[in-house]
């Protein structure tokens, strides 16, 4: 998956409104905060004021907030305000053994949105991010385990004692 920059940068202002204190956070605070072209920012929040994600006031009092709660707007809501809905194209037709690789795309698109879809803007600004990652969960209680310095430490595969050489099978020097 390719994220644009004008993504990013909408993902990244989304995220300030966020983190913002109830009420109107000004344009100019997103940009200086975010580092994000002005020109640019006020035509990604118009974008998102009108999906309806963000709200704005006008005057030397106004600025934008999140229309709902930071719990209910996804990355991928966001990403979808920016970017579209995403097209899928078919890799079908790869010759012979290679044919497989149009099933991993797809698997790995779906992977994408459903994870999109479960990480809210509040998960960003808490630093929460929730636990998707396959085998995350083993690998930080091994980790924890090595913090402690208890068994199940990760290790060096081969260790070498009193300077003896141990070969490995298999391999010619």
């Amino acid at each position: 998956m390719r994220i644009s920059a004008r993504t990013q940068y909408a993902l990244r202002a989304a995220t300030e409104l966020a983190a913002a204190p109830p009420g109107p956070v000004p344009a100019e605070k997103i940009a200086v905060s975010q580092n994000i072209p002005r020109r640019f920012l006020d035509n990604i929040l118009l974008q998102l004021r009108r999906a309806g994600l963000i709200h704005s006031q006008r005057g030397p009092d106004g600025g934008y907030w999140l229309a709902r709660p930071a719990e209910e707007i996804t990355l991928a809501d966001v990403i979808m305000v920016v970017e579209g809905s995403p097209e899928h194209s078919r890799h079908g037709g790869y010759p012979g053994v290679a044919g497989p690789l149009a099933d991993v795309w797809s698997l790995l698109r779906e992977h994408e949105e459903t994870l999109l879809t479960e990480i809210t803007l509040a998960h960003i600004t808490e630093d929460a991010l929730p636990d998707a990652r396959p085998g995350r969960a083993q690998y930080d209680q091994v980790m924890k385990g090595a913090d402690r310095g208890e068994a199940g430490r990760p290790g060096p595969a081969v260790m070498l004692h009193d300077g003896d050489d141990m070969e490995t099978p298999g391999l010619d020097r």
